[in-house]
């Protein structure tokens, strides 16, 4: 099986390795190429350890460092946004799309048109670009497994269903660092803070996502697109264990729910084996042990992006685009320093009222240029807001 790995050195691209690396002994896998940024101690030390054909550094100032210390093992060695996308047009049977944020959506609508199988971890893909994505699949006849465990789960409940059966898919959330915490806590919680994940290991833009439920909020668009559901089919419930990561209810009233343990190579083994299941890294569940399951509504006042999504989930036009910016900023300028942490959801709310945006609420970007140009002009508005 040839592979390639978009964000290798991420988490998810990590997590991807560990189970490349356990699982190679009884498997034909080959790496053919490995993407990554900044990390370039990390991306050297795979390439060492995985051999691909081609290595690529999002960033070109990185280019001479990686060429000159990969030199000895011959790899080609690129670098820049075309570069990705050149790799992304080789063929392979297998793809993992792990490249954080909106840099994620163009390189993996160019690896639909030319792999057999793509793993989605980047959600900004489904979120900005669900509609082009579903589509080039079919016309393409790729298949698309998702990554994220909770369409993961949602995934594997739905296998040999009838879509048409579903009632509801139900996206279970944490509730993160700050799910006893008070809106005054809140209100002045710091970084740190913010990435005190209770349960999972996560990188950490996507574990600060997960504090404010911004992340979540994405992962209900993400669901709404790739299992091509109505928004009054989608809910999230708290259940702070992270061991159910999703049900689904059907119209007879029975619910089935994938369990698992909070390790992300469980969910990336399931996709790197696809359709078989093959022996995981992550830990079998102890229910004795672990006593009990719980569950609680979430408070949309503590983590209002949950109630800032309905209007996106309910339109079919560019707001995913915009919400999705606008969170980009808004955790950009949290991270900074600028703004607080509450104050990442009213960014996030006022660059989704304002005018200009409102506007395209039911246009659907038809083409991915579209999309860079809506992702663009909502930044930049992200960018200007001043919060009193």
């Amino acid at each position: 099986m040839n592979i390639i790995i978009f964000g290798a050195t991420g988490s998810i691209g990590q997590n991807t390795l560990d189970v490349i690396r356990n699982q190679r002994p009884n498997h034909d896998f080959r790496v053919l190429a490995l993407t990554g940024n900044n990390n370039i101690e990390q991306l050297i030390k795979d390439a060492i350890e995985f051999s691909p054909e081609r290595v690529v550094t999002a960033n070109h100032a990185n280019f001479q460092e990686l060429k000159e210390r990969l030199a000895p093992y011959n790899i080609e060695i690129c670098s820049g946004e075309k570069a990705i996308l050149e790799t992304a047009r080789m063929e392979a049977d297998w793809v993992m799309s792990a490249i954080v944020g909106f840099n994620g959506v163009s390189p993996t609508l160019e690896a639909v048109k030319y792999s057999k199988i793509v793993a989605i971890a980047n959600k900004e893909t489904l979120v900005c670009a669900g509609k082009i994505l579903m589509e080039t699949a079919e016309r393409f006849s790729t298949i698309l497994l998702p990554v994220d465990s909770e369409h993961n789960a949602i995934f594997q409940c739905l296998k040999n269903e009838d879509i048409n059966a579903i009632k509801k898919v139900i996206l279970t959330a944490s509730g993160g660092p700050f799910r006893k915490s008070s809106l005054a806590k809140m209100e002045s919680a710091t970084v740190d803070q913010a990435l005190a994940h209770p349960t999972w290991k996560m990188g950490h833009r996507i574990t600060i996502d997960s504090a404010t439920m911004f992340n979540k909020a994405l992962e209900l668009i993400e669901a709404k697109y790739f299992f091509n559901l109505a928004s009054d089919q989608l809910d999230v419930v708290v259940h702070p264990q992270s061991i159910i990561h999703s049900m689904v209810s059907f119209h007879d009233n029975s619910i089935l729910a994938q369990l698992g343990p909070n390790d992300m190579r469980c969910a990336i083994a399931y996709t790197l084996n696809y359709p078989l299941r093959k022996p995981s890294l992550g830990e079998e569940i102890d229910f004795a042990a672990l006593g009990k399951l719980t569950f609680e509504a979430p408070d949309f006042r503590k983590f209002p992006a949950l109630r800032l999504v309905r209007s996106v989930l309910k339109s079919n036009g560019g707001l995913g685009v915009v919400f999705n910016a606008a969170k980009e900023i808004a955790l950009d300028r949290f991270i900074s320093g600028e703004i607080g942490f509450l104050d990442m959801s009213r960014l996030v709310e006022e660059v989704l009222m304002f005018p200009e945006m409102i506007k395209i609420e039911h246009k659907t970007p038809e083409y991915i240029e579209e999309i860079i140009l809506l992702n663009n002009r909502a930044r930049e508005i992200a960018k200007e807001i001043k919060l009193h």
